[in-house]
């Protein structure tokens, strides 16, 4: 299944002030999840549809809904889970 991706505004944000070489890391593990949800991908407990792709320290929350990804925070992991 091809998923499509949506990331707020607020996750936008939070991409263009990482380092450039960590927003390319993200984009491309981003492009690989609209193919493959596989790989460091958990969904998050309690949480309802809410997920997890961990890249680095950061990590990209998203909720899946059907066929869409609606990426909605992109975090250290110091401040991902508060």
């Amino acid at each position: 299944m091809r998923y499509r991706i949506e990331i707020s505004e607020k996750a936008r944000e939070q991409l263009r002030a990482l380092p450039k070489e960590m927003r390319r890391n993200i984009g491309q593990r981003m492009e690989t999840m609209r193919d493959d949800l596989r790989g460091d991908v958990l969904k998050l407990r309690d949480k309802g549809n809410r997920y997890r792709l961990r890249i680095g320290t950061f990590r990209v929350l998203f909720v899946l809904a059907g066929d869409m990804i609606q990426v909605y925070a992109i975090k250290d992991r110091k401040e991902a889970y508060e």
